[in-house]
């Protein structure tokens, strides 16, 4: 058989299919990389889900054969001891005993005293919530709450029949989400009155073309805050996350908090034991420690697992709440129509370099901790009052929070 010789007798050996094949999974795969690049918080939540099917599957599995055990272990004790003691169930199985101890909540009747600090579980806290995701405007939201008196500009609250044990500064990163806004406030202001906490909101706007930046915005909003008022507490809410149950009490603690513990578009799971985003919580002391978020990671991600890394090396640990209390539902499209890198001209594979270098700083997350934070951190606020929140606009650029040497 004679091969055919050069490039031209090469090419043809090569079928037409094959080579179309191959173009195809080309583009195929440059579409991926590409939506991938633009959109990666959509991409990261299809995969996740998809991984959790299968852990459910698996779970929903675990807890079938350990039924069918519990059954045949039952069954067994029944025949053996049903002529020695007429007990049908000698052997308690049961797991779930934990379930079955008595509220710590404070009865209906409980009397309250205006010189005696709130309880952290109170009557009014009746566990789930009937969330309503459909869209609201600000001016309805103004309405509904204009009729509460005790509700002061900027949405400042305080109760007055106890001392709230904690002053609580939610702080929320925002960047043309104005649908997002009146819902989540519809939900938060009243279950954080039902939780006897005095509160106030700090919604921090980044203008501008660069990136998102929301660590920076976070570390804008707990400087801008403190000059209101002593704040003793700090919640890092993300707008569209709203909660599922009254009873994740908005204080703070001896160690950090993360009470969005189960999102509805991560089914309810997990999705690494060091996930810390959406709603988080610190004392101010405990903010101050670690210095604060990381200004360095523009764009969507990687800030939240530098702060997990920053609350190890201070010597805390995370706490979540328990079962189904920390539940949220998020808000449909998040992040919708937000470019990655918006504000640059496109560039694929530079910008992609950039991306992953971008994530690369969590390798330095222990080196960079006490350069980058709260302690280099410059801006100029424009800020204004709404009736229910504090709004400071602020144009982030990287030069606001330079990091030297490390």
């Amino acid at each position: 058989m004679r091969w055919p010789r050069g490039p031209r007798g090469a090419w043809r050996l090569l079928p037409r299919r094959s080579l179309l094949a191959a173009l195809f999974l080309f583009s195929l795969s440059s579409s991926f990389l590409y939506f991938v690049y633009v959109a990666p918080g959509i991409v990261n939540t299809y995969l996740f889900m998809m991984q959790a099917q299968g852990i459910m599957i698996r779970e929903n599995m675990r807890t079938i054969g350990a039924q069918v055990y519990e059954q045949v272990v039952r069954s067994a004790y029944a025949k053996r001891n049903s002529s020695v003691n007429d007990s049908d169930y000698p052997l308690d199985l049961s797991h779930n005993d934990t379930f079955l101890q008595a509220t710590t909540f404070l009865p209906e009747d409980f009397t309250y005293f205006p010189n005696n600090t709130c309880p952290e579980r109170l009557p009014s806290m009746k566990g789930p919530i009937d969330v309503n995701m459909s869209e609201i405007t600000m001016e309805d939201i103004h309405q509904f709450f204009s009729k509460d008196p005790s509700i002061k500009l900027g949405g400042h609250w305080k109760p007055s029949d106890c001392l709230p044990r904690w002053k609580v500064a939610i702080l929320i990163p925002f960047r043309n989400r104005y649908e997002h806004l009146p819902v989540l406030f519809r939900h938060l202001i009243p279950m954080l009155q039902r939780q006897r906490l005095q509160f106030a909101f700090y919604v921090v706007e980044q203008a501008g073309n660069q990136p998102f930046n929301r660590a920076m915005l976070f570390n804008v909003g707990f400087r801008e805050a403190m000059k209101d008022l002593d704040w003793d507490c700090l919640i890092f809410h993300d707008v569209d996350h709203i909660p599922e149950n009254d009873r994740n009490y908005y204080g703070c603690g001896q160690m950090p908090r993360h009470f969005a513990a189960k999102l509805d578009k991560y089914m309810y799971l997990l999705p690494y034991n060091e996930f810390f985003g959406g709603v988080s919580g610190l004392t101010v002391e405990q903010f101050q420690k670690i210095n604060g978020f990381p200004n360095a990671f523009w764009g969507w991600g990687g800030e939240d697992d530098d702060l997990w890394n920053r609350v190890q090396y201070a010597g805390y640990s995370v706490t979540r709440p328990e079962g189904d209390t920390g539940k949220y539902k998020s808000i449909p499209h998040h992040h919708r129509g937000e470019v990655q890198f918006l504000g640059r001209q496109v560039n694929f594979f530079k910008d992609l370099k950039v991306f992953h270098k971008e994530y690369a700083l969590l390798r330095k997350s222990k080196e960079r901790q006490a350069l980058d934070g709260l302690n280099n951190l410059n801006y100029f606020p424009n800020v204004t009052y709404d009736a229910l929140y504090k709004n400071i606009t602020v144009n982030l650029t990287p030069e606001l929070a330079l990091v030297t040497e490390y």
